[in-house]
């Protein structure tokens, strides 16, 4: 049963496709004004996931409940109270970027000077007003997200579904949209987004949900899954062949230890101490990094390989 401000619940939700079991019995609950993600390879079930969530596809098995209803029954109530953000933009490249809101608000019902009005907020809010007349095909990359984003919001939904929101745009415009849907966080919108990009779920999200295979190995916020899949640094030791002192040797400072093709990864709470320690053993790492622990660690200790593939 799922507790009083919980907008989107599953447990044990499936979906297959043929002989395929994209999403494996996953358990999780979205709470009002959060901001949730799922973390993931492409192909782990995030976008299977999401689908079954905004009413796209149907779930298998399991149960599922959105914003109190089963989309099995009441898909079209449903899809009146969600905001969607599909990997895909699918916008009308003959009609300008408020005829592309005015379109979209008027199937929900908004047409005339309420349509208008809304079109011209959500251009001042995703900072595209100045391109209110310009057609689809005009626009950058980032400036098509963000009218996106824009045609999402035009029914005022309780729910935001962003399915890989960053994926193809530049750092600039990727920069862009973060900084709006961080607005629209702090506004007390609720997110449910997917990505594969670790520094996104860490700056956006406050629970995240690790994702492989179908599977949910994990869920937490950031910080915490970092703390505990991972720790405060790591140091990478390229082509150690063997050379490296053994833990007992280095005073308990190496709390994981992990090898990844040519790079072995130790995991510890200051990489300085951890430096000094094998500089007194006589062991100077001669091609390293030493950095903070990321997601991507996380990710990595959990299912072998990087984020990014």
């Amino acid at each position: 049963m799922c507790a009083q401000n919980t907008v989107v619940y599953a447990r044990s939700l499936t979906k297959r496709y043929a002989e395929v079991e994209a999403v494996r019995g996953i358990d999780f609950a979205i709470h009002a004004g959060e901001c949730y993600g799922f973390l993931g390879v492409n192909g782990a079930g995030k976008t299977s996931t999401m689908k079954m969530i905004y009413c796209r596809v149907a779930r298998t098995a399991g149960e599922l409940l959105v914003l109190g209803m089963d989309p099995a029954r009441d898909a079209s109530r449903i899809k009146q109270r969600l905001g969607v953000v599909a990997q895909e933009n699918a916008l009308d490249p003959e009609l300008n970027v408020e005829e592309n809101l005015l379109l979209y608000a008027s199937f929900f019902g908004i047409t005339g000077n309420g349509a208008r009005d809304r079109a011209r907020e959500l251009l001042d809010l995703l900072a595209i007003s100045a391109k209110s007349k310009a057609l689809v095909r005009e626009l950058s990359g980032g400036m098509k997200r963000r009218l996106v984003i824009a045609r999402a919001l035009v029914n005022r939904p309780d729910i935001l579904v962003l399915d890989e929101p960053t994926t193809g745009l530049d750092p600039q415009a990727r920069l862009l949209v973060w900084e709006t849907l961080t607005r629209l966080i702090n506004s007390g919108l609720t997110l449910l987004l997917t990505t594969h990009y670790m520094e996104e779920a860490a700056r956006l999200c406050g629970r995240v949900a690790v994702i492989d295979e179908g599977r949910i190995l994990a869920e937490a916020p950031p910080a915490q899954l970092v703390t505990q899949y991972a720790a405060e640094d790591v140091l990478e030791i390229v082509d150690a062949d063997g050379r490296l002192p053994a833990d007992t040797q280095l005073d308990g400072l190496v709390a994981r230890r992990e090898r990844h093709g040519d790079t072995v990864y130790l995991y510890n709470a200051d990489n300085r101490v951890l430096l000094h320690r094998m500089a007194a053993l006589g062991f100077d790492p001669p091609r390293h990094v030493a950095r903070r622990a990321t997601l991507e660690d996380v990710f990595l200790n959990m299912t072998g390989r990087e984020l990014v593939e």
